[in-house]
């Protein structure tokens, strides 16, 4: 199944960006407790991002196109696959989601959130 989900916020293209490519500020917007990276936002990076709820989720950067503001990765959680398309444009966060039909839809709440927190002019506390 494939999901979209997009949110609108004040944050500039380049303010958003600037949090995408860096993996160690993934935390400032995807509500992660940590990230671990193998290094910056280029195709073969990959890591794990711990969960909240501690459940880590290994993850690699399939694809990065930083002029078009569009970046690929593959998300492992438990025997799910998850491919997760980030678009960022001026004031605009959004990401495709496709996955098995119940996972996708369970990650469409966890979408809203993490794109809202990428939108906004100053990624806000993860609470």
């Amino acid at each position: 199944m494939v999901v979209r989900v997009r949110r609108r916020g004040p944050a500039s293209k380049y303010e958003m960006w600037a949090r995408c490519r860096d993996p160690e500020r993934w935390t400032e917007w995807l509500g992660a407790r940590g990230v671990r990276a193998s290094g910056p936002l280029v195709p073969g990076t990959d890591g794990v991002v711990l969960t909240r709820i501690g459940v880590t989720a290994p993850f690699e950067v399939i694809d990065v196109d930083e002029p078009g503001g569009r970046w690929i990765r593959s998300v492992s959680v438990g025997p799910f696959r998850l491919r997760l398309e980030h678009e960022i444009a001026e004031g605009l966060a959004g990401v495709v989601v496709s996955a098995p039909a119940p996972v996708a839809l369970a990650y469409v709440p966890i979408a809203r959130r993490t794109m809202k927190r990428l939108a906004a002019a100053q990624s806000p506390p993860v609470t």
